[in-house]
């Protein structure tokens, strides 16, 4: 295998990335135990196979091209790539911890380490019970590695053998000569010019969406390195019977739900829903789940507001559905959303050098993010014992108190919530009020 270059918005991650703030995701996956010793196994069966899936032995090292390959790609130099470690070793990644009782509180405190970045950037940490009939794996792949759907491929290749479908290979790109060929010259102008028109039109595009937005401060903070992690599991079938009562689709259904869960826990916690509507990022994929290459993430997104303020659940989701329409009609290259569409037209150096001053205005463009993460229908084994839940985990941007995943496995809803520790010490009650919310709902559609 050889080196990759990482895609712009890859490198975006890789460079916005500190102590207090790591940019990895996630996912905890609830595991039925055969036997208390299943944890164990479980920990020798992920570091055996993890030497057999190439994506898990790449790590990132920062490339300077010669001048040469810079002129074909400029955007590219002063970036990073994907190469094979020759030093790989799974047992550093794979790391078998003492019983708990509480999978979420150990979950948090090791959401909140940054990844070691001078090796393959990913872990997976296997927590066994003290109940003695389940355990729990955490998974953490840097954003830069995987992002969703790539890590859901790498996750997979760990798990117990299942069928899959193969993914397309992109064809290989012919020969380049050491020198860019004069022919070339003129549309390698052009499309640098074109890089800028885009860059500008999506800029504008972000200023003006984000010009007329409320927030709450309880969505923001100064990030202190530490991290909570919650979750919450709900019947699949109780969302889709509000969506067949109201209409909308089952993600509607979902956003909502998040939007009556922050008005509750902005009451209680003392903070006030009063005139506050978040803007929130809706992650939208461009790449097609099938297809194993480009690696790199490629994601747009919608911003919504969040209509935290309105008192009525079905207002809030009429409100969420009509908002999504509007997005989905303008297309994921407007809006604030499109931010991470201005990835692609800045240069690899800009990335590094910046990083850091674009990851703290992250604050200044959506107040929340808000994921879905696709999951396989089939089941997952690993030894042998049955995936029961997982719950996705988000990375949280810098200035970001709360982002929320979602996924639906086997006929359940699956909510993963990440916070910063400082800030948000009461991030069960955030995820009691979503629960409380679903009922709210169904309620609604019953009078």
């Amino acid at each position: 295998m050889t080196a990759d270059l990482l895609a712009p918005l890859d490198l975006a991650f890789w460079n916005i990335e500190s102590a207090d703030n790591p940019m990895h995701l996630g996912a905890l996956g609830i595991f039925s135990a055969h036997s208390p010793a299943a944890g164990a196994h479980a920990a020798d069966l992920l570091a055996a196979r993890a030497a057999g899936v190439p994506g898990l032995r790449m790590r990132i090292r920062n490339v300077w091209q010669p001048l040469p390959a810079a002129l074909r790609r400029p955007l590219a130099f002063g970036g990073a790539a994907r190469e094979p470690d020759p030093d790989f070793d799974a047992l550093n990644h794979v790391r078998l911890h003492a019983p708990t009782a509480d999978f979420h509180t150990v979950a948090g405190r090791l959401m909140g380490r940054p990844l070691e970045r001078g090796r393959p950037p990913w872990e997976a940490h296997v927590l066994p019970g003290e109940d003695g009939v389940s355990f729990a794996v955490l998974f953490k792949f840097h954003h830069a590695l995987a992002d969703g759907l790539r890590a859901l491929t790498l996750a997979a290749g760990v798990m117990d053998p299942m069928d899959m479908p193969a993914p397309r290979l992109r064809p290989a790109e012919p020969p380049r000569g050491l020198l860019p060929d004069v022919r070339e010259l003129p549309g390698m102008v052009r499309g640098a010019l074109s890089d800028v028109g885009r860059a500008l039109d999506i800029g504008a595009s972000v200023a003006r969406s984000s010009l007329d937005v409320r927030s709450t401060p309880a969505l923001t903070c100064e990030p202190s390195g530490t991290r909570r992690t919650a979750g919450v599991l709900l019947d699949l079938d109780d969302v889709h019977r509000v969506r067949k009562t109201v209409g909308g689709t089952v993600n509607d259904v979902l956003i909502a739900v998040v939007a009556g869960a922050l008005r509750r826990w902005l009451d209680e916690r003392g903070d006030g829903s009063e005139d506050v509507a978040p803007r929130a990022l809706i992650p939208v994929s461009k790449r097609r789940p099938r297809t194993a290459y480009p690696q790199g993430n490629r994601l747009s997104g919608y911003l919504i507001r969040l209509p935290v303020d309105d008192p009525d659940p079905l207002a809030r989701l009429a409100s969420v559905r009509t908002a999504m329409d509007r997005n989905k009609d303008a297309g994921p290259n407007r809006g604030a959303g499109a931010v991470a569409l201005l990835a692609d037209h800045v240069p690899a150096l800009a990335h590094r050098l910046g990083g850091p001053v674009v990851g703290q205005a992250a604050r200044l463009w959506f107040d929340i993010l808000v994921t879905s993460v696709p999951l396989p229908s089939l089941g997952l084994k690993l030894g042998g014992n049955p995936l029961t839940a997982v719950f996705p985990l988000a990375p949280l941007a810098p200035g970001h108190s709360v982002a929320v995943a979602v996924s639906t496995y086997r006929g359940s809803v699956h909510y993963g919530l990440v916070a910063d520790g400082h800030a948000v010490p009461d991030l069960d009650r955030l995820a009691a009020a979503v629960t409380e919310e679903v009922r709210t709902l169904i309620t609604a559609c019953r009078s």
